[in-house]
């Protein structure tokens, strides 16, 4: 109930709250849903996943919906670990862990398919991450103002230089995802585009991010596999 599961035989050594931003994907969130309880159960984690879902017709604002999942889900446990996890990202390799990293932020979908398994670029920081509230709250979490697609994981990898953490990686043979209907053709006609950064982020990320999060709850409901969190 509310995508919230313990081992019911052993004492878990780590909680994680999955976070998953989230807009009229019913059929990537299903998927999801039906590969990832298990995966985690048989890492024998305190887990509970949270949807956050963004009503309106606007642009998608990914960065902020994950900092409104931190916000709320801190309310609910004091979790050892944030897992901010695109939707239609699908893990392939058990033994890649989603517990954080003691020390440093850590990018957790180092090998994507739609990539060739390899990273896209050198600081690429998107898909799926793990940080621990103390990391999170040290980078000022992430910034509010990126409307529309991409550019705000360039920003989000600056922050972490910028609060004197450095970015750790999931090995390639652990960190392998597949992308949900990921369409080979059009994807070779088309190369994937490293998005522009919109900001100076050097000069904004102490101004923007959890210390200046404005957003209105609508609603929390337990659903029978998740639990949602409706933002306007």
């Amino acid at each position: 109930s509310g995508g919230h599961y313990k081992p019911p035989h052993c004492f878990p050594r780590y909680k994680s709250a999955i976070l998953v931003p989230y807009r009229n994907q019913e059929k990537y969130l299903r998927h999801l849903l039906y590969y990832i309880h298990p995966f985690l159960q048989r890492q024998q984690l305190s887990y509970t996943i949270y949807l956050i879902q963004q009503v309106g017709t606007g642009s998608f604002n990914r960065a902020k919906l994950l900092n409104v999942g931190v916000r709320e889900a801190m309310k609910d446990e004091e979790w050892d670990c944030l897992v901010l996890h695109d939707i239609d990202l699908v893990p392939e390799n058990d033994y890649n862990l989603y517990i954080c990293d003691e020390y440093y932020p850590k990018h957790m979908a180092s090998a994507v398919d739609k990539f060739q398994y390899t990273l896209p670029y050198k600081s690429f920081f998107g898909g799926v991450s793990a940080v621990t509230p103390e990391h999170y709250m040290k980078m000022n979490g992430f910034p509010n103002t990126y409307w529309g697609n991409g550019g705000e994981n360039d920003d989000i990898a600056t922050r972490i230089h910028l609060a004197g953490m450095k970015i750790v990686r999931t090995s390639p043979h652990l960190g392998r995802y597949r992308v949900m209907d990921y369409n080979e053709e059009t994807e070779s006609q088309e190369p994937w585009k490293r998005p522009p950064s919109q900001h100076n982020t050097r000069k904004t990320w102490k101004a923007d991010g959890m210390n200046t999060l404005q957003f209105r709850l609508l609603s929390r409901t337990k659903h029978p596999l998740y639990t949602k969190i409706t933002v306007d």
